[in-house]
């Protein structure tokens, strides 16, 4: 989760669409091309191991676009494919 949040942070397209598990990972990301945004912190809350091969990570990524402080409370779901976790899905709180 760390991770991806840093690619965001860079606007790494390429790293996030390899962490993404390729059942629900997007042809493109195009970063770059969207409004800027500065990124001011990430909080893991929680980390759940549902299986040996899938888990959770609640999380809030806070960050500005605009200058308005916004925040992302996200649930994810990670699954361990050939010793490598990949992102899933997410759901918004």
């Amino acid at each position: 989760m760390r991770s991806r949040y840093t690619a965001y942070v860079f606007k790494l397209d390429d790293y996030l669409l390899a962490t993404w598990h390729t059942s629900t990972r997007p042809a493109t990301l195009n970063l770059n091309d969207e409004p800027p945004l500065k990124w001011l912190g990430l909080q893991i809350k929680r980390f759940n191991t549902i299986s040996v091969s899938s888990a959770t990570v609640e999380f809030i990524a806070r960050y500005k676009p605009a200058g308005k402080a916004e925040r992302l409370h996200e649930i994810s779901e990670f699954v361990l494919e050939n010793e490598r976790w990949f992102y899933v899905s997410g759901t918004h709180n």
